[in-house]
């Protein structure tokens, strides 16, 4: 008797018309900063109902462009999250600014508004809030903040494309600088790639130089007017993301099923909590299923009897204050922000894709709580 087939924690969904658009930018001869990026732009900016996005090579390259974009460098301070992809508080650092971490609100796992007013202080020059696992920062409450106290707003939307906010407003549309990514796990892909929602015309003007090692605005050959990196997306992955934008809407309505098929079959496991969609308007851009096991639960030997079972799962997040990178510079320990700590500790990430089948889901649901009965 044949093994099952393996489960794995994602898969990219891509096609026929992935490859028909990508033959179109071989044949075309026009391999880097040509018709189909702009197209992408176009497409992505039409998706958000916003002027304008500018395509780069990640989402770490497009929160780098917003950092700078909003001006913060040596001797800021930016309120953000320690429960996050540590890129969100890498690219402060790249320009010299201070990552200063809050805690999170223990149900949608995102910085606690809270938790910012209290951290907030002279040196304080903005805020940069993460959409955790696609479930949406509370933008109203954090604006409201900001506009307090004077302080830019960075939205890591990197996890959460498609979702929109307590007040109904689509994440990248809400006039501040946005950030998206296109990671292979993510809800469009392009491999790798990012882009950059800038607040106005002039902002995107100067992203697009960043973006190709500082070139003047009139693409003049080898004429750099400012400090510049090499952040350019590529026609092809362009190609893949004009594909994945024209069904985007209902690979979204495929997650949202997929999380209600999880929510309805992992219900009634004593002590394990899933993750939640918020209260309409809001709408969460189903990025991940993570859940959090049962607080006796032993996280790495679930991990092993999933994976004994053909079903791939992680462990998801790390807290970024507690890596050593951070520990060796800030001097940062445990206990400091007890709920991002209690939170990461539970946390697990459970194989999430639109192909999923009710089969799969089955699978899963069967061999978790296999795995936590056996505790």
């Amino acid at each position: 008797m044949s093994e099952p087939e393996r489960i794995p924690l994602a898969r990219p969904e891509v096609g026929p018309r992935e490859e028909e658009l990508v033959l179109e930018v071989l044949r075309s001869g026009r391999l880097s900063l040509g018709p189909m990026q702009e197209r992408f732009e176009r497409s992505f900016a039409a998706f958000l109902g916003v002027e304008d996005a500018v395509a780069v090579s990640s989402g770490t390259a497009a929160l780098h462009l917003g950092v700078r974009a909003l001006g913060w460098g040596p001797g800021d301070e930016v309120l953000t999250s320690p429960f996050s992809f540590v890129a969100s508080s890498n690219c402060l650092l790249y320009e010299g600014a201070t990552p200063v971490f809050c805690d999170i609100d223990p149900e949608t796992l995102n910085v606690s508004a809270a938790a910012a007013a209290g951290a907030a202080g002279p040196r304080t020059a903005g805020i940069l809030g993460v959409d955790i696992f696609g479930r949406p920062a509370d933008w109203p409450a954090l604006e409201k903040l900001a506009e307090e106290r004077g302080l830019g707003l960075l939205d890591d939307a990197c996890e959460a494309l498609g979702a929109s906010d307590s007040e109904g407003v689509r994440l990248g549309a809400r006039g501040i600088v946005s950030t998206f990514a296109f990671y292979a796990n993510k809800q469009l892909t392009t491999g790798e790639g990012g882009m950059v929602i800038p607040r106005n015309a002039a902002e995107a003007e100067r992203m697009r130089s960043e973006r190709n090692q500082g070139r003047a605005p009139d693409m003049a050959w080898l004429d750099h007017d400012r400090l510049g990196f090499n952040y350019r997306l590529s026609e092809i992955a362009a190609a893949v993301g004009v594909a994945q934008l024209e069904r985007l809407d209902s690979a979204l309505t495929a997650r949202e099923k997929l999380a209600g098929a999880y929510a309805e079959a992992l219900s009634g496991i004593d002590g394990l909590e899933l993750p939640g969609a918020g209260a309409s308007p809001e709408r969460r851009g189903w990025f991940v299923y993570v859940v959090l096991l049962p607080e006796e639960a032993d996280r790495d030997a679930v991990v092993d009897s999933l994976g004994g079972d053909g079903i791939e799962a992680k462990a998801y997040l790390p807290c970024i204050h507690l890596m050593p990178h951070y520990r060796d510079r800030f001097g940062f320990e445990g206990g400091e922000f007890p709920v991002a700590e209690a939170v990461s500790a539970r946390s697990l990430a459970l194989p999430f894709f639109p192909a999923m089948s009710a089969a799969m889901v089955d699978r899963v649901q069967a061999a978790l709580r296999s795995a936590l009965s056996a505790r």
